[in-house]
């Protein structure tokens, strides 16, 4: 039986930052100011994370940290950024954003721009970095229902860019037009998040997420090809063998898919999402899946600091 689907409208979150860590200096929002002549504006020459900060019974954590600061830097190394600061320098200033504005929980947004000091397309040689980091309270990434019920996908018009044409392993701001495009059009046709495709046909990514099926007790985690490398993709994992299941890594096409027992999505803003329908069809029962939830549980306990065979993925904020 098809989904039923009704338009969506709106955003997901309304954003207040407090006090953001701007060029080494901790100001209010309001004062974080950037030229409108700043490259990154008209060229997308920006890189950025995403990572989350969980309660714990021993204060906030941030979840994988120097993993996230270490992809943040490989990526303004793909830019060839000149970056002013160190990765320590950056992982403080995580920690001091979270410390300073008295988060118990939030997302966090480190991002890295090239500046206003010229506006060719070339940014180089004269045109250093700037860097900040925002974090703000946030709750489940699509919502409460989609983790309950399953998001509803369809398959996006738009195809993941190949790895000649964008650098998909950098977090570049740029890249995300493309994702940009495919989530409206997902929401515009009343979807909850778009599945893209890679230039063979063969299924990438969601529009932030990477994906994962079920088919009985192997779980089936979508090959990297041109897709970011996933630091919650690989928590998952790991997670998923302390479990006891099997887990392969596959090149699928998007039939596979429908004939998948679940399905589910992975992020640090979507964390784990369970998946009913894809393209109308219903992925399984079109339910949450029971081993999805059952890996979404064990998944949230390590990053909640609930078991302590993952405390070495937590920096504690002191």
């Amino acid at each position: 039986m098809a989904a039923e689907i009704k338009p969506k409208l709106g955003g997901e979150t309304k954003m207040k930052t407090g006090l953001i860590w701007f060029n080494g200096h901790t100001v209010p929002q309001e004062e974080a100011k950037v030229s409108v002549l700043t490259h990154a504006m008209h060229y997308g020459t920006s890189v950025f994370e995403g990572i989350r900060a969980y309660e714990t019974p021993k204060g906030p954590a941030v979840f994988r940290l120097s993993e996230h600061v270490e992809r943040f830097f490989h990526s303004a190394k793909v830019m060839m950024f000149e970056m002013p600061f160190t990765p320590e320098q950056v992982s403080e200033g995580i920690l001091s954003v979270i410390r300073e504005n008295g988060y118990k929980s939030c997302y966090i947004r480190p991002l890295a721009w090239m500046g206003a000091t010229s506006l060719g397309v070339n940014p180089l040689p004269n045109n250093p970095a700037e860097v900040m980091v925002a974090a703000w309270e946030w709750g489940t990434y699509l919502g409460d229902e989609a983790v309950r019920k399953g998001a509803k996908l369809i398959t996006s018009s738009w195809a993941r860019f190949p790895a000649n044409v964008m650098p998909g392993k950098a977090k570049v701001g740029g890249n995300y037009v493309n994702s940009a495009l495919a989530r409206i059009e997902a929401q515009q046709a009343g979807a909850d998040e778009a599945l893209l495709l890679d230039k063979e046909g063969f299924v990438a990514e969601g529009s932030g997420e990477n994906l994962f099926f079920f088919k009985g007790k192997v779980l089936y985690a979508i090959e990297h090809s041109v897709n970011l490398m996933g630091i919650t993709r690989d928590s998952v994992m790991a997670v998923a063998r302390d479990l006891g299941y099997e887990v392969r890594e596959v090149r699928a096409t998007r039939d596979q898919l429908y004939m998948a027992d679940e399905m589910f999505m992975v992020g640090t803003a979507a964390e784990v999402t369970p998946v009913s329908y894809l393209d109308h069809r219903a992925i399984g029962k079109g339910t949450a899946g029971e081993h999805t939830l059952k890996l979404r549980v064990a998944y949230l306990e390590a990053a909640q600091g609930r078991n302590p065979k993952y405390d070495a993925w937590l920096t504690y904020v002191r």
